[in-house]
């Protein structure tokens, strides 16, 4: 496979340009991992017969690979970030095809391990290539239309499955073979088609980790830690509770992806005004009154139209998590960017590989003392966000700039 500097790739036709091998990767890792999302919490159930703790022990596997995602460091230094991103698409697409074939806790388990390798370490090198392939000028526009494009292919994913579900009487087996061939044969065309694209500056593959993002840190834990509740029970109490079928389910999947998809830019607009401090306090303020309500659908017996209403105010909450890029944008030094978003992805995953385990566990005891311990989390986020100065810059990082020296690493 001949190599091609960033700078010829223009000559090359269209659709064998980099741009054009983003978009495609783009389109196609969402339909393996929509389809799988949408599917599980019903196949688990059907298939295995999962509880809470069950559940909660799968998605503790499966945040394992996004713990150590920080290792695609040392595998770049034997293979290409572009090898590697296309090898893990595929991984993806093909554990996500087999997923059906293992219906037992182990298999589960295991499928489940290899799907997640594929997915985290694609997710991780897809956004270094992005911002090596995408001139600066252009990138936040090209960004966008990358992200609407994988949205789209959500879209069609969660469509398909709430008009052939039910019509067609589609087995678990089938729906899983499709999307997952889909996604491994687009990897394979991904692999032969295109040639290796060099950028014109190496990367340098080490990890740093300053004392003054400290603050920073801190969000991305109480983020991962947050979301881990939203992801591993929201929609397991939407199957457990209210017996939703998998037509359903995929039904309100779609609602928040029409929704985000509308709301992100008013989102990113508000963040422009309002600056990160305010929206982020509005975020955890408002994530501490759905979960605190979450809790209210099982202690007080509240039905499953409020739950599927707080599934989706829940959404458009996490959507505002844009306002904590932005802030370490604006604080951060411009080498630091590529190699703090590594450290920071593992950081977010820190809660991800043990929390779920345990709050499954929990969940057999009393599923609402899950949801009021996320609302005490999101309280610890709304404390940190107090913290972030109205007009963060290198220097001011947090409101104690003034009276506290700033660290110099």
């Amino acid at each position: 496979m001949r190599t091609v500097p960033l700078a010829e790739a223009r000559t090359l036709p269209l659709w064998r340009r980099p741009i054009a091998l983003l978009f495609l990767m783009a389109m196609a890792m969402p339909v393996a991992f929509a389809t799988w999302s949408a599917l599980l919490n019903n196949f688990v159930i059907e298939a295995a017969d999962f509880d809470g703790a069950d559940i909660g022990l799968l998605h503790t596997v499966r945040e394992i690979p996004g713990f150590f995602a920080i290792g695609v460091i040392a595998i770049i230094l034997f293979m290409r970030e572009q090898v590697l991103a296309v090898v893990s698409l595929g991984l993806l697409g093909v554990a996500t095809a087999l997923t059906a074939q293992f219906p037992s806790l182990g298999g589960i388990l295991t499928i489940t391990m290899l799907s997640s390798i594929g997915f985290h370490y694609y997710e991780t090198v897809n956004q270094s290539l992005q911002l090596q392939w995408i001139d600066k000028a252009r990138a936040p526009q090209m960004l966008g239309w990358l992200l609407a494009a994988g949205s789209g292919a959500t879209l069609v994913a969660y469509v398909l499955i709430v008009m052939t579900w039910e019509a067609f009487d589609l087995s678990y087996a089938f729906v899983y073979w499709i999307s997952g061939g889909f996604t491994a044969v687009v990897a394979l065309v991904c692999y032969l088609a295109y040639p290796q694209f060099e950028a014109p500056n190496p990367q340098i593959k080490k990890m740093i980790l300053r004392r003054r993002y400290w603050l920073y840190y801190a969000l991305q834990f109480m983020s991962g830690a947050r979301r881990q509740i939203f992801v591993v029970f929201a929609g397991f109490m939407m199957v457990e509770r209210f017996g939703w079928e998998v037509h359903q389910v995929t039904s309100l999947f779609l609602i928040n992806l029409v929704l985000n998809m509308i709301c992100a830019p008013l989102i990113g607009r508000m963040v422009h005004v309002w600056g990160e401090r305010r929206v982020l306090i509005v975020e955890y303020a408002g994530l501490i009154a759905v979960f605190l309500a979450y809790g209210g659908v099982y202690w007080f017996g509240w039905g499953v139209v409020i739950a599927a209403a707080l599934y989706v105010v829940d959404h458009l909450f996490f959507a505002m998590a844009l306002a904590l890029k932005t802030y370490f944008q604006k604080i951060a030094d411009p080498g630091d960017i590529a190699p703090t978003a590594a450290v920071a992805f593992t950081i977010n995953h820190i809660a991800a590989v043990f929390l779920p385990v345990l709050l499954g566990l929990m969940w057999l005891w009393s599923p609402g003392a899950v949801f009021f311990l996320a609302a005490g989390m999101a309280g610890v986020s709304l404390c940190l966000a107090l913290m972030i100065p109205r007009h963060p810059e290198p220097g001011n990082e947090t409101i104690f700039a003034a009276v506290l020296p700033t660290p110099a690493e």
